[in-house]
């Protein structure tokens, strides 16, 4: 028992580290199986095809992402103002980049936003599970909006709209910093950030 549970994570682990370098399109099966050093015929015990793997490795990182996220953006209280909590999500985002380029070269980007650019337009199943995932960073950006809005921080009228245009402005940055494979793309977003929010203070 352990050891298909073993192979099962070996599969999604390789699965997560292909799809972050390489994408979806240009992956095998039998290339998955051969980094995760099991057998061809183990994924299918595991996934019935290669999009089911994709949806399990989009869980997993969704899953430690929102930990990240709620971790950073989670407070209130006597804790760090809402708007500070909103800036270090962008410096993490950076950071994270940037350790990853240093370690293999390249600026990896968001893994969601290369999925969603390879394969809206191909599986419906991926599609929607990663429209759920960006509707839920929005919700959890707005819910800091919204905070910042009560203490008269920020000037919008509609946290949540203004929360989506901060997501897709931090998509869009990562995706310039993986273009350009230049993690300094993602500095404005904090200036940014505080344009579009028509923010009050610093």
């Amino acid at each position: 028992m352990g050891r298909t549970s073993d192979a099962g994570e070996k599969i999604l682990a390789a699965g997560r580290s292909l799809f972050e370098a390489r994408g979806y399109s240009a992956l095998g099966v039998a290339e998955i199986c051969k980094a995760a050093g099991v057998p061809k015929g183990s994924f299918y015990y595991f996934y019935v095809s290669k999009e089911a793997l994709a949806l399990a490795v989009v869980d997993q990182h969704w899953a430690d992402q929102r930990r990240e996220w709620t971790r950073i953006l989670g407070g209130g209280g006597d804790g760090p103002q809402p708007l500070d909590r909103l800036r270090r999500l962008f410096e993490e985002t950076e950071a994270g980049q940037h350790a990853v380029q240093q370690g293999r070269g390249t600026v990896p980007g968001c893994l969601f936003g290369n999925l969603s650019l390879e394969m809206s337009n191909q599986t419906e199943a991926v599609r929607a599970r990663l429209q759920e995932i960006f509707d839920a960073q929005v919700e959890m950006v707005a819910a800091v909006v919204d905070e910042a809005r009560e203490r008269g921080q920020v000037t919008v009228d509609d946290s949540r709209e203004a929360a989506r245009s901060v997501v897709a402005q931090l998509e869009g940055q990562v995706l310039f910093a993986k273009l350009y494979n230049n993690t300094g793309r993602l500095s404005p977003l904090w200036a940014n950030c505080l344009a579009l929010l028509g923010a009050r203070t610093a």
